[in-house]
């Protein structure tokens, strides 16, 4: 059964679906209608949520999740997935991580991809060049969560 709620955050509004007990998405949107957390899993991610803005590292870790997307966004999102907390990795590191070193721009197309923000933490890739590089929603909320996080870019 698909359900979806949302949740105002120090970013905005975080707008989640899921497939039962798991989720399937978490984006920052302007809902239409405001939906209120009400099934056992929709109220673990707000709680989760809760922790991650109060700088729990590992708010998530309880969460269940289904990534989807091609093979190589999963690899992608997967190789996400091992950047520490309050770090941050390349477009190049990842695309070593995942054993294809030239593929430092579709590394960047699967984080514009990513549809699992901040369990996804697509925030944590940066320009080799010490530049924030990329983000779907902008490069005013990278840096803030980068800044929750307390990484250090460049």
């Amino acid at each position: 059964m698909l359900t979806a709620a949302d949740y105002p955050c120090p970013i905005g509004i975080l707008h989640a679906e899921f497939d039962g007990d798991v989720l399937c998405t978490l984006i920052l949107s302007t809902p239409a209608e405001s939906r209120i957390p009400d099934t056992p899993a929709a109220i673990a991610l707000g709680h989760a949520l809760d922790r991650y803005f109060a700088g729990d590292a590992h708010a998530f870790a309880d969460i269940a999740i289904r990534m989807r997307g091609t093979p190589f966004q999963i690899k992608v999102w997967n190789a996400l997935r091992g950047i520490p907390h309050g770090q941050v990795r390349t477009y190049g590191e990842i695309a070593a991580v995942i054993g294809q070193p030239g593929a430092s721009r579709a590394v960047g197309g699967a984080c514009s991809k990513n549809r699992l923000l901040l369990i996804v933490p697509c925030h944590r890739v940066v320009s080799s060049g010490g530049g924030l590089g990329g983000f779907e929603y902008g490069a005013d909320i990278k840096q803030q969560l980068l800044r929750l996080e307390s990484a250090k870019i460049g």
